[in-house]
């Protein structure tokens, strides 16, 4: 009986693949890494075709540790982050650059080449940029896609297909160009709620008039909990399954997060506000509403870029984990950034607060940008800033910088979703999925520095789980998302602020605003 389903995460660092029943139990979870190449501080790269054989063998290795026969697999479903795929006419990879015997094809997400040309895209007065917080972002596609043409057109010349990476791993899973809603509303500036969907004004103004037909981009897309087309006997081969099962359309990786654990939250009480925190080497902050609410620095609203009839909203976080792995890496008593490493500065933290109390690295403030802004101020070009510093240069100077960055994300959270949150009366729960669940830190302070309720999904994989659901929609295994999140969805742990625990936190708030505004006076002189 076909009542399992494969999922795909490919993640910044590496591609993870779940075998998960048709009730949302993760049976199995296995990963391999991927590369990411940096030519330069403001630049990634990754190759797609490492990203695919990643995939292939993380969904064989999960298959055995589940112990499932592919005969009992009903669809699989990719998500990933939304970094850009270039391709030739003929479909094989256009290398930006090769090193050391390795080509790369792929922009990754985190990559800022594009600055200027996003800058550019702000400058016009478009109803697109209504949709993108009136700010576009160096991380969509359509600023990378403006920087090939000005900066390689030999390459632009040569460009056949030009996919979000989603899209592409369901192109090679099944041939087919067809593309997801989910990525081309969010990423590609296509509209969901107007037809037609390409709005080739703006690409026109923007240079990228040949844009639809030099990257082979379809006028429609295909809903998520739909079937892109069924699972090629080349890619069943690769991937350890059988051909013919249904490949649901690519999701972008946080959405399918924010699928996982707001498939079975009531999201029609206009009261309250579930916001999905997904929490990994950046932060997003995901809202589903029935009406849309723009806003600066508001990704979105997007139309049906999850589910039917319901508006997307995100907001971010630049360098949240990515911010503490640095910390580690730059500090003398750091080192790289393990998991145990991460746990043994965790450990040291307790041990000092229980000493020290709220006093605790309290002279030391951050401002957490060190990857620029997304949130609120859509300013890629925003920088970090730590005061407070002295000649302490012990592991436990290291542990107080860290604690003060944890508190700094934090409040930057806070700031997001004062600017999120709007007519509504109740109390916002937030959502949290991702590698920040197992940073006990941040749990404890995304509840008590925002005093907001936190559902935890630390059970569960709640991104394969969101992918999942996806996926068994496709399979015709539930009528429909909503049914299917109902039955599947990360359920979590509930976790409430401690009383009082925000006014805490208020001083830090009041410096942290202080920071921002002396920060803009700096860069005014």
């Amino acid at each position: 009986m076909r009542d399992h389903v494969i999922s795909v995460d490919v993640g910044t660092g590496s591609a993870r693949a779940g075998v998960v029943s048709s009730t949302g139990q993760l049976l199995a979870r296995c990963e391999h890494p991927i590369t990411l190449s940096r030519p330069r501080d403001d630049q990634g790269e990754h190759s797609s075709e490492e990203i695919w054989n990643a995939c292939c063998i993380a969904v064989k290795a999960a298959l055995r540790q589940a112990a499932i026969a592919p005969s009992a697999i009903a669809a699989i479903g990719f998500d990933a982050t939304c970094s850009l795929v270039l391709r030739d006419k003929q479909g094989e990879p256009l290398y930006l650059r090769e090193d050391d015997g390795q080509g790369y094809d792929t922009i990754a997400w985190l990559d800022h080449r594009a600055s200027a040309e996003a800058a550019e895209c702000s400058e016009l007065d478009h109803p697109v940029l209504l949709h993108h917080g009136r700010a576009m972002s160096p991380e969509a596609e359509i600023p990378k896609l403006m920087w090939l043409k000005g900066h390689r057109p030999d390459l632009w010349a040569r460009l056949g297909h030009a996919f979000d990476l989603a899209d592409f791993l369901t192109w090679k899973a099944t041939g087919s160009t067809a593309r997801s809603l989910c990525t081309l509303t969010s990423k590609w500036s296509f509209f969901g709620h107007t037809k037609p969907g390409w709005q080739r004004d703006f690409l026109a103004d923007l240079g990228l008039e040949d844009l639809i037909v030099r990257a082979n981009l379809p006028e429609v897309a295909v809903h998520v909990g739909q079937s892109i087309g069924p699972l090629s006997h080349s890619a069943a081969e690769a991937l350890g399954l059988e051909p013919g099962i249904a490949v649901a359309a690519g999701m972008v990786d946080a959405y399918a997060g924010a699928l996982g654990v707001l498939g079975a939250a009531d999201l029609t009480n206009p009261d309250s506000q579930p916001i999905a925190l997904i929490g990994g080497t950046s932060s997003c902050l995901i809202a589903l509403n029935s009406k849309p609410y723009h806003g600066f620095s508001l990704w979105g609203p997007y139309f049906e870029a999850i589910l039917p009839d319901m508006w997307l909203v995100e907001a971010g976080q630049s360098a949240t984990g990515a911010l503490l792995n640095h910390l580690l890496r730059s500090h003398a008593q750091g080192g790289e950034p393990s998991i145990d490493n991460h746990r043994r500065v965790i450990q040291r933290i307790g041990e000092l607060r229980a000493h020290e109390g709220a006093s605790f690295g309290h002279k030391i403030n951050i401002l957490p940008d060190f990857h620029g802004n997304r949130s609120p101020f859509a300013d890629p070009n925003l920088t970090g800033t730590i005061s407070g510093l002295t000649l302490d240069a012990s592991f436990d100077g290291l542990c107080r910088i860290y604690w003060r960055a944890c508190v700094s994300i934090a409040l930057g959270l806070r700031q997001i979703l004062e600017g999120m949150i709007v007519d509504q009366h109740g109390p916002t729960r937030l959502h949290l999925t991702g590698g920040h669940v197992k940073n006990p830190l941040l749990v404890e302070l995304y509840r008590d520095a925002t005093g907001c309720e936190l559902m935890v999904a630390d059970e569960t994989d709640a991104v394969l789980v969101g992918t999942a659901i996806n996926a068994a929609t496709a399979a015709k295994l539930y009528p429909n998302l909503m049914t299917a999140g109902a039955a599947m969805a990360a359920k979590g742990r509930l976790a409430p602020p401690a009383p009082h625990a925000s006014v805490d936190f208020e001083r830090d708030y009041r410096r942290f605003l202080a920071m921002q505004r002396h920060r803009a006076e700096l860069d005014s002189l």
